[in-house]
């Protein structure tokens, strides 16, 4: 069924909407209920085909559902539409003003709108791709206040990475800092690269969703077995590797490969001089798990980041979460 969340009336005689998609079995609202969240950043299309994918399974099979499902592909209706990251004509990242305030401007009575309507969801999982300039494995990001309670639910969304950030590193304007702060489980997932979909990368998150629905007792279907991710509490085991020089960089690595220290991972080329500028070479032994999409970089620009482990990273590996 799908629902209005919010609304607001625009100039020009046009309607803001923020919408969602309430599934429950047999019409009627019960057990427990999580929460599928996208398009607060306008440019992030993963979670598009996310949403897409985890309605029409249920649909499908209307009869398993045993809780509710709240789907909500576009928080940011504008910025989809217009292909912007935040909200335009207000030049704002949406991001930044939960948990929102009733009498405040039009976004911020926005955003307490959404956090009102989230609220009490046992579980959320809020999706992010990456911009245009980087590439992501699928991962999910946690506030170390919140790690104890959030990295178990982590552990069953069939991510390869869970990264557990400092305090100080995290903005408390963020959705998923509200929520978590209100006492509502809110994972951030980043995946992919921004304005495009992954397929492989979206249904693999989709099947740990439904993972996840069913050891909640939301959903009485078949699922596929989770991989079992690798974990970071600890920042200094993430490289950082900037830009040397100017140019145009082009990989040399696989995405998600296992690097030994000084293995190359790309090259930043003069295609004036015809020269290479620089090698780009991992400092750690370890996982590449972002690496550059967008070719032009300047000098500083973040080109990519390592992983530091003393093993390769697979699924099989690191064994699977059974059924």
């Amino acid at each position: 069924m799908i629902q209005t969340v919010t609304q607001l009336t625009l100039p020009v005689d046009e309607t803001l909407m923020i919408q969602k998609n309430h599934l429950v079995p047999e019409g009627e609202d019960c057990g427990k209920r999580i929460s599928i969240v996208t398009g607060i950043h306008g440019d992030e299309l993963e979670g598009q085909y996310v949403c897409y994918e985890v309605a029409r399974r249920i649909q499908e099979q209307p009869e398993l559902l045993t809780g509710t499902v709240d789907i909500y592909p576009a928080m940011n209706p504008l910025g989809i539409d217009s292909v912007t990251r935040g909200i335009p004509s207000f030049d704002m990242d949406m991001n930044r003003l939960f948990p929102g305030n009733e009498d405040g401007s039009m976004t911020e009575y926005l955003a307490s709108q959404i956090i009102k309507d989230l609220e009490g969801s046992d579980l959320c999982v809020d999706i992010h791709a990456s911009n245009i300039y980087l590439t992501e494995i699928p991962q999910i990001r946690i506030n170390e206040l919140h790690k104890d309670w959030l990295v178990p639910m982590a552990a069953k969304m069939n991510v390869d990475f869970i990264w557990v950030h400092s305090n100080a590193t995290v903005l408390q304007s963020t959705l998923a800092y509200s929520l978590n702060h209100a006492g509502t489980p809110t994972l951030v997932v980043e995946m992919g690269v921004g304005m495009r979909i992954t397929k492989s990368i979206c249904e693999q998150l989709v099947d740990g969703i439904f993972y996840s629905m069913k050891e909640m007792g939301i959903w009485q279907g078949e699922v596929k077995p989770v991989r079992k991710p690798m974990i970071s509490i600890d920042e200094s085991k993430v490289a950082f590797l900037n830009a040397s020089a100017s140019g145009v960089f082009v990989q040399t690595a696989r995405h998600g490969q296992y690097l030994q220290e000084g293995d190359e991972i790309g090259r930043i080329l003069n295609p004036l001089a015809g020269e290479v500028c620089s090698f780009v070479l991992s400092p750690v032994d370890g996982v590449l798990f972002t690496i550059r999409e967008y070719p032009i970089v300047d000098q500083g620009s973040l080109v990519a980041r390592v992983l530091q482990r003393n093993e390769p990273y697979t699924a099989e590996s690191e064994g699977r979460e059974k059924e």
